[in-house]
């Protein structure tokens, strides 16, 4: 076995490799490229392999100035990781660890991933005999979220796991077209604000418009209201061509005023007329 460097860790944990006659070093060929190759999957491997279990925690990488950001680093955040990231590199690892100790006794890599692939289609065909069939019913959800309190058993929210599973599982069950089996995740839709705790999340069936009030009197709840989409200002008409308007005089303003305050009466009318808004306006 050929030693291409040592593994070690700084003081944070973070493992690195060291190279041997770094003042000798060349390019690697044949299997000492593979094999420098396993040995930086298991260092990751063996880095993850403490979140698992019970006891396992998250693990966050920390600059030296305590800089938590990754984006600019040399790894990549995939938008569609999920559940089972951490326990497929640790899989990983004990794979290519296996695989080193064939590629020392001198089978060909194409032989062992032929093998892997083979073996990938028993165990999935095994799996497929062992696991339990659920049928979706949307009148009884608990076999469902008892499935989403499972993978998020080891995130961040797991002291809330049973509150975000239902959240979850109602949010896909609204969503869902039963008669397809398919779910549209375009209609689902995170929204976080700044403040507040994780057990103040919750799921709002319908439309969430992220909009300041107007007015601090405009009322914090109106029951069966009726919404209208405009595609103009909600503003009293303006002259088309270049205008100026001298404002000399009290009386002057206060003509201004009530006569904005005229054309929004009159336009709050019309929509008023249209069904499509109840109550009165105050101006």
């Amino acid at each position: 076995m050929v030693t291409v460097g040592i593994l070690a860790f700084d003081e944070y944990g973070r493992p690195f490799l060291i190279i041997k006659d770094q003042d000798r070093k060349s390019r690697l060929m044949g299997l000492e490229t593979l094999k420098s190759h396993i040995m930086a999957a298991k260092a990751v491997a063996n880095t993850m392999q403490t979140s698992l279990g019970p006891n396992g925690l998250d693990k966050m990488m920390v600059d030296k100035d305590g800089d938590c950001d990754c984006n600019k680093r040399w790894c990549h955040h995939s938008k569609h990781d999920g559940y089972g990231t951490t326990g497929v590199v640790v899989l990983a690892g004990a794979l290519l660890e296996e695989a080193e100790q064939l590629l020392d006794r001198g089978i060909h890599p194409i032989r062992i991933a032929d093998g892997y692939e083979q073996a990938a289609r028993i165990v999935i065909q095994h799996l497929d005999k062992i696991s339990d069939k659920v049928l979706v019913d949307i009148n009884n959800p608990e076999p469902l979220i008892q499935t989403a309190k499972t993978t998020l058993g080891s995130k961040v929210i797991n002291s809330y796991h049973r509150q975000m599973a239902e959240i979850a599982v109602n949010a896909v069950l609204t969503v869902a077209d039963m008669e397809w089996r398919d779910v549209d995740f375009e209609l689902i839709k995170v929204e976080g604000k700044v403040g507040g705790q994780l057990e103040d999340t919750k799921l709002i069936k319908g439309v969430i418009i992220d909009k300041d009030f107007s007015h601090p009197q405009m009322p914090k709840k109106v029951v069966d209201a009726k919404i209208v989409i405009l595609t103009c200002p909600f503003e009293p008409p303006k002259p088309k061509t270049k205008h100026k308007l001298d404002v000399t005089s009290v009386e002057d303003y206060k003509a201004l005023q009530e006569y904005e305050k005229e054309k929004f009466e009159e336009m709050i009318k019309q929509i008023k007329e249209t069904g499509e808004l109840k109550g009165s306006s105050t101006l």
